[in-house]
């Protein structure tokens, strides 16, 4: 039976490991539900999980996980303990604490690029992980360990990736990776640097609106100068009439 079971874990990881780029050690983020079970199940989570999966495991939380346990009171206290000696990882939730069901799922979103695990009893919250792939689920049944099969919206997923439909946030990161090899992305950034230097401001420009004003002033002044030519003219006119009509 034991066998079986590992049979199909190798399986199913092959499958996360392939197509979403899953890596040991394998993150595991844990709830309180799970914690209560191993629990009840006496279940040594450190020791049977990395025998379960044959790889090196990292069992981990966040602060709303420990929160909700605290105030849950007495009757989870030992999943409390359980949980307190898990590595807490950061979640967005800093000044205001959400529910444990809620932190998780907010960190596998975005195609889950830590990698996580999601370890849970929660039926709710595992519904909700199977409409998101890449994120490969865990949960405790009749006092064993299980890692569920991929979900269909991951099957599918997959299936649209080699179709030419969809391109995997795993073959997105390793074509960065490639193009940071070859210095196509340094490559990139020099353009771009360049361009913006040259879409500065053109000192030129300065310069020609500078003499538009100063034609502006000099026509000004012409205009000015005609007038008073105009002005002497008509007053010399009339001086000329008052000798005229004297003599």
């Amino acid at each position: 039976m034991k066998i079986t079971r590992q049979k199909h874990a190798k399986k199913h990881l092959g499958f996360f490991r392939n197509n979403f780029g899953v890596r040991e050690p394998y993150q595991i983020l844990l709830d309180g539900t799970f914690c209560q079970a191993a629990l009840r199940g006496r279940i040594q989570l450190r020791e049977q999980l990395p025998r379960y999966l044959m790889a090196e495991t990292q069992l981990c939380t966040t602060r709303c996980v420990l929160k909700e346990l605290e105030t849950l009171g007495k009757d989870l206290y030992g999943a409390k303990l359980i949980a307190q000696k898990c590595q807490v990882r950061n979640c967005p939730h800093f000044k205001n604490a959400v529910s444990g069901s809620e932190c998780l799922l907010s960190m596998v979103e975005d195609g889950n690029p830590h990698h996580y695990f999601l370890a849970t009893q929660d039926q709710n919250l595992s519904m909700k992980v199977k409409k998101k792939p890449g994120i490969p689920l865990m949960f405790i049944i009749q006092n064993t360990i299980v890692l569920d099969k991929p979900s269909p919206k991951a099957i599918a997923f997959v299936r649209a990736v080699e179709s030419g439909q969809l391109v995997s946030a795993h073959e997105k990161q390793s074509i960065k990776q490639l193009k940071e090899e070859q210095g196509l992305v340094r490559d990139l950034e020099q353009r771009r640097r360049k361009r913006r230097k040259v879409s500065g401001p053109n000192p030129l420009s300065c310069l020609k609106k500078k003499k538009k004003t100063q034609d502006m002033n000099s026509s000004a002044s012409e205009k000015k100068r005609k007038r008073k030519r105009i002005r002497n003219r008509s007053t010399s006119k009339v001086l000329s009439e008052k000798q005229n009509a004297e003599g």
